[in-house]
């Protein structure tokens, strides 16, 4: 599909005076100036009316749906990591704007099948991917049709107006029927998005070892062991490792460990393995010397030189939080839990901070924009009471303003427009964004990491274009406003270094693997298939687990021997069949898009 096919479709339908904010007169070579100036002025004109009525409208859908009475929404989310009633700063911006209190349910154990038996699955349900659990809640009803009583577009104008591709594609997966949409929408399918393998390094160290070369994992390993040498503590005096993991996020395989391979090789995590866009090929996860077992060993290899933080397999997502935050840990292969984490104000004022360092013969994955969306559907209970409640907030967060309160807290006290039509940060914006535990102001309680968006989801991608700004994205790290002058000294020796302004051109200069956004979406397997392929995740989760922690490579080997063995024993091999054919079905939907 032609990108500028894709945009023209969209903007046609866009429903905001920014859509519009950067357009020019219809002029052409033949009319004169006056003729432009009339017709620009009359179209910017109507322009102001079309808004004014969109924002009245919008007050009208609002005054429709909100409870006389606070309502709490219950929100079963597969990819929230907090569970109870969402507090602070966001909770208080869905009580003032909707009336309700939103009570997360995250994943765990059972709670899919408890649920499902319930025959309600809750009044917001956030899927983590649009495979099978999510299919079978279909196949039982257990959605609502977004179609049902106009109910999409009555209360979700702007969803229904600007995501046209990504509910095809829900229909499609879903039967004909639309249930929701997928996670990062774009409306530019040939743009990619920013790169967030990016092996984010403690750059204050690197510095001071004078910068060694970082070729590959071995030469990582050889630096994170000189930086436990000059740097034994972290900031409350407790002892540093290279890495510190966590396992809630552990899917079919464990999730550093896939996600590694993912970061090194540029393969994409698939089923039980790793799939190469480039060449279309899939590589089983228990094949020997490949991405998957290669990056085992890099994280036993950590544990045996005393680099790998010993709680990894029991704490959980906060404790690793809070490990990235003190400068417990030196690396991590994502930017949004090593840099995001650890690039405080008070860090930066310290003349430290994390930026990426990519070892120079890694391919790290980067994945294209999609018009289509992800595979985490946002959707709504069938047993709800309030649909029309559940559409307005999707389409509010589908709104350019509630994208961005989502990611950067409430407007004008962390962030605005300019007059300029860029986007800015105020003074506390900006330090809440770098340091969560920035305490809130203006009336919103507690510290902004208190009140971040539990749900963890995405509507639009992050790397999609603003329509209410002069041409900017969602993503703060590409702002002019942000990133005119390096903001701490150490930044500033990073840019020296690399010869980079941001992080996402740094990681533009590698050979980085394209993953292109497209239709596909994973297949449904059987019910014996299911069973076998739990019994094959649980071995292998269970035995890298145990493979990580192995005090020598001869008990190395012999653990991931018996993985291998007992993996065969529950049906290792027809689960590789399946995922095999799968890729097969990936790689055609990849060509359509060619």
């Amino acid at each position: 599909m032609k990108a500028k096919k894709i945009v023209a479709l969209l903007l046609t339908a866009a429903m905001t005076l920014s859509l519009m904010a950067c357009g020019g007169s219809s002029s052409t070579s033949t009319e004169t100036a006056e003729t432009a100036a009339t017709e620009t002025k009359e179209e910017t004109a109507a322009t102001e009316t079309e808004a004014a009525a969109t924002e009245e409208e919008a007050e009208d859908l609002l005054a429709d749906v909100i409870p006389e009475e606070t309502v709490t929404l219950d929100v079963y989310d597969q990819l929230a990591n907090y569970s109870g009633e969402q507090i602070g700063w966001f909770g208080q911006i869905m009580l003032e704007k909707f009336n309700v209190k939103l009570n997360i349910i995250p994943e765990t154990d059972g709670v899919y099948e408890t649920r499902m038996e319930s025959g309600n699955l809750g009044d917001l349900v956030i899927w983590g991917n649009d495979g099978d659990e999510y299919l079978q809640a279909v196949e039982k009803g257990l959605l609502y049709d977004w179609n049902e009583d106009d109910l999409l577009a009555e209360y979700g104008p702007y969803i229904k107006e600007n995501m046209t591709y990504a509910l095809e594609k829900n229909a499609q997966i879903s039967g004909g029927t639309t249930y929701g949409f997928g996670f990062d929408v774009a409306i530019d399918s040939s743009a990619r998005q920013d790169g967030m393998y990016t092996w984010d390094l403690r750059w204050d160290l690197y510095k001071e070892l004078g910068y060694p070369e970082i070729k590959n994992l071995d030469d990582m390993v050889e630096v994170l062991a000189q930086m436990q040498e000059i740097c034994p503590t972290d900031d409350n005096g407790k002892p540093t490792y290279g890495v510190s993991l966590f396992n809630d996020w552990d899917g079919d395989m464990v999730m550093f460990v896939k996600s590694t391979a993912t970061a090194y090789y540029g393969y994409d995590e698939f089923g039980f393995g790793l799939y190469d866009p480039e060449t279309q090929t899939y590589y089983p996860c228990l094949q020997e010397d490949g991405p998957y077992l290669t990056c085992l060993k890099f994280y036993n290899t950590l544990y045996q030189r005393g680099l790998l933080d010993p709680d990894s397999q029991t704490q959980k997502y906060d404790g690793m939080v809070e490990d990235y935050q003190n400068g417990t840990a030196f690396l991590n292969v994502f930017n949004f839990l090593g840099s995001a984490m650890y690039n405080s104000e008070a860090h930066a004022a310290e003349g430290k901070a994390m930026y990426p360092c990519i070892p120079s013969e890694a391919r790290p994955i980067a994945y294209g924009q999609n018009v289509y969306g992800g595979n985490r559907p946002w959707t709504i209970g069938a047993k709800t009471e309030y649909p029309e409640l559940c559409m307005a907030i999707y389409n509010w967060l589908s709104t350019p303003e509630g994208r961005m309160v989502a990611e950067y807290g409430p407007k004008d006290i962390c962030w605005y427009y300019g007059e300029d039509g860029l986007t800015y940060f105020t003074d506390l914006g900006k330090a809440a964004k770098l340091d969560g535990k920035t305490e809130m102001a203006e009336g919103y309680s507690g510290t902004f990491e208190d009140g971040n968006f539990k749900m963890n989801n995405t509507t639009w991608g992050i790397d999609s274009p603003n329509p209410e700004t002069n041409g900017e994205t969602y993503n703060y790290k590409k702002w002019a406003s942000f990133t005119a002058e390096p903001g701490s000294d150490i930044e500033a020796d990073w840019r020296d270094h690399t010869g980079c302004a941001t992080p996402d051109e740094y990681f533009g200069t590698f050979n980085y693997v394209l993953a292109p956004g497209t239709m596909y979406s994973a297949g449904v397997k059987s019910d014996e298939l299911q069973v076998i392929w739990n019994q094959v995740a649980t071995c292998i989760k269970d035995n890298s687990w145990k493979a990580i922690y192995a005090a020598s490579d001869a008990e190395f080997d012999q653990i991931v021997a018996d993985m291998i063995a007992q993996a065969d024993e529950y049906g290792y091999a027809q689960c590789v069949e399946f995922q095999e054919n799968e890729a097969k079905l990936r790689a055609a939907a990849e060509d359509a898009v060619k």
